[in-house]
């Protein structure tokens, strides 16, 4: 993990791993995720739930499914699950974003006394790793990342895609559908696994060549929270109402970064 402590040494870093990509793609491949404690893993919601989280998946999203068929997200499971996942329910879903200064905010929004962490995994070199089917779907439609609707015309239920697994469970990265400003703000990818109960940390430490890591310093952390603020990448923009208005507020007027919500501490993207 490389040790960043400052904000030239972030965007260099940034920039030297976009770089690194194929020189066909016209945009950087990487999707980056933003963690305020270096110590915070990258484990899904319904993994801490414990041995019964495989169990426990379908249950959840069921009943999700029963009480909140109101606000109708689209007509897949993947609609379902980005709309579960956006207001908190366990998922094997997490969060990223397209933009490393999105990730940065929430690496940078709380707990200016320990170490933060920005993750960034190259999407599309991940995607040249699924089974062969779901590649060839990705090459079919020239895309980099499913759309729920793509993803669903091969892996309809959760089954379906548990039933792709082969020696070792992959990761495969999607775009929500827009459901509010804030996933558009934040431009919102999810990731999730072929295996309800593996963790994203096991599969990165299995795949170091398609990721990086950058530790940041409180010294870092302090001054690319300062260009942040300055180029207007904070709670208000990035979480959209009175919420996100208060948290910015509280956290530009306080007298400390400490007080956050757990959303602003575990975030990535779609987080508050």
């Amino acid at each position: 993990m490389e040790r960043i402590t400052s904000w030239r040494e972030f965007d260099d870093a940034v920039a030297a791993a976009a770089s690194a990509g194929s020189d066909e793609r016209v945009h950087s491949s990487l999707v980056f995720r933003g963690l305020a404690r270096s110590r915070y893993s990258n484990l899904p919601s319904l993994a801490r739930l414990g041995e019964n989280s495989a169990r426990l998946e379908r249950h959840l999203i069921r009943n999700f499914r029963k009480y909140a068929h109101r606000e109708r997200p689209g007509p897949t499971l993947w609609d379902w699950l980005s709309l579960a996942q956006h207001h908190g329910l366990p998922t094997r879903l997490l969060d990223w974003t397209f933009s490393p200064f999105v990730a940065a905010h929430f690496a940078t929004a709380s707990h200016p006394e320990e170490d933060g962490v920005v993750w960034a995994v190259d999407c599309a070199a991940a995607h040249e790793r699924l089974p062969v089917p779901l590649q060839s779907a990705l090459h079919q439609e020239g895309a980099t990342v499913f759309t729920t609707e793509l993803l669903a015309a091969h892996a309809p239920t959760l089954d379906a895609l548990d039933h792709f697994n082969e020696t070792e469970p992959f990761v495969l990265f999607f775009e929500p559908p827009s459901l509010d400003d804030r996933i558009v703000n934040q431009s919102a990818v999810l990731s999730t696994m072929s295996d309800p109960c593996s963790g994203m940390d096991e599969w990165l430490d299995a795949n170091e060549d398609l990721h990086h890591a950058w530790r940041l310093t409180p010294e870092a952390k302090a001054d690319i929270r300062e260009r942040l603020d300055q180029a207007n990448i904070t709670e208000r923009v990035l979480m959209p109402g009175l919420d996100g208005l208060a948290a910015w507020l509280r956290r530009y007027y306080g007298p400390s970064l400490r007080t956050s919500s757990d959303g602003q501490e575990e975030g990535a993207a779609m987080a508050g």
